[in-house]
């Protein structure tokens, strides 16, 4: 049985930048929220959102649309350094589909509207945010079916090869849809997935070291996955838990980036393993030091801003059709 860490330990792992950055957070968004209403877990999870907006980066504009039924937000990169090495690399024009975190429970277009922003011109390639349903007012699988439906949408709309993305409750939804769509479609040519939820809670390893995580603790998933599937979850729902599914071949090329000091840090692990062992590519990056929720420290911590850079770069490798990953070479997909 894996020891729980103590708040000692996290001293030890968690650096003076990243601890005044969970103070701030902790200042908008207490540890107890998951005690409180889902209305006031949104209104202090809207206000802590807009604490830590950096706004949008030069060039960067958007416009609502729906994506058949599915609400969604284009992004587009007019100029910069991004833009200009990504045509330099390649004349593919990818779409990055993005859906956001919160525990399917918060969040929407604004929310992420900064961090959309930033891969946009960062990747230099269109970003389109997915605002998926909610729980509690609409259960697993509503949120699934949105994500997969707005996904088809993109592709028959021949907006390009798409790379799908997510952070946390949003990479398990860009997992998931990879899986649901493999075989009907070559034009996912990717996924990157940011701390994601991706298995069943085993009770062992990150799940049990980190239970007591700043950030994001198991009762805090315990907490989501009861509001999402409104009572028992099914361990063999792949679109539930892409971990659960039993055929892991022929999925895109896949990074996963994880915090260390986050109980679903051994998902990412767990993920990768199951997708080299079918024969796939995918790579595990694990961010030393960092905790869930990192994207929103990456303007005051070196840690995550160098994260936020690696996700930039692998959106811009899987887009330019290459795999560059621990000194190897190939082409994606190959």
């Amino acid at each position: 049985m894996t020891a729980t860490l103590t708040i000692t330990d996290y001293k030890a792992r968690i650096d003076r930048q990243t601890w005044d950055f969970i103070a701030h957070t902790g200042s908008y968004y207490p540890d107890d929220t998951t005690c409180l209403t889902i209305a006031d877990q949104r209104v202090l999870y809207d206000r802590l959102c807009r604490a830590f907006n950096r706004g949008r980066p030069d060039g960067v504009t958007s416009h609502d649309d729906v994506a058949g039924t599915v609400p969604c937000r284009f992004y587009s990169s007019h100029g910069g350094t991004a833009r200009k090495m990504m045509s330099a690399a390649t004349t593919t024009r990818c779409l990055v589909v993005y859906f956001h975190g919160g525990g399917f429970v918060l969040g929407g277009l604004d929310s992420h509207d900064d961090i959309c922003a930033e891969l946009c011109a960062d990747s230099g390639f269109d970003l389109a945010a997915v605002d998926y349903r909610l729980a509690p007012e609409h259960r697993h699988p509503a949120m699934f079916d949105d994500a997969a439906q707005a996904t088809r949408h993109f592709i028959a709309a021949g907006r390009g090869p798409v790379i799908l993305c997510g952070d946390s409750a949003g990479g398990n939804l860009a997992a998931a849809v990879a899986h649901k769509l493999r075989g009907e479609t070559d034009r996912i040519i990717g996924q990157v997935l940011i701390y994601p939820s991706l298995g069943p809670d085993t009770g062992q390893g990150s799940y049990a070291a980190h239970a007591q995580a700043p950030m994001l603790t198991r009762s805090d998933m315990q907490f989501y996955l009861e509001t999402r599937c409104g009572g028992a979850a099914d361990a063999s729902d792949a679109t539930l838990y892409p971990l659960a599914d039993t055929v892991f071949s022929d999925l895109p090329p896949t990074i996963i980036i994880t915090a260390e000091c986050d109980p679903l840090s051994d998902d990412g692990r767990c993920y990768r393993d199951a997708i080299q062992a079918a024969g796939g590519q995918a790579a595990w990056i694990e961010e030393t030091g960092l905790v869930h929720g990192f994207l929103r420290a990456r303007g005051t911590v070196d840690r995550a801003a160098a994260s936020f850079n690696r996700i930039s770069n692998a959106l811009r490798m899987l887009g330019g059709g290459n795999w560059t990953i621990d000194g190897q070479q190939a082409r994606a997909g190959s």
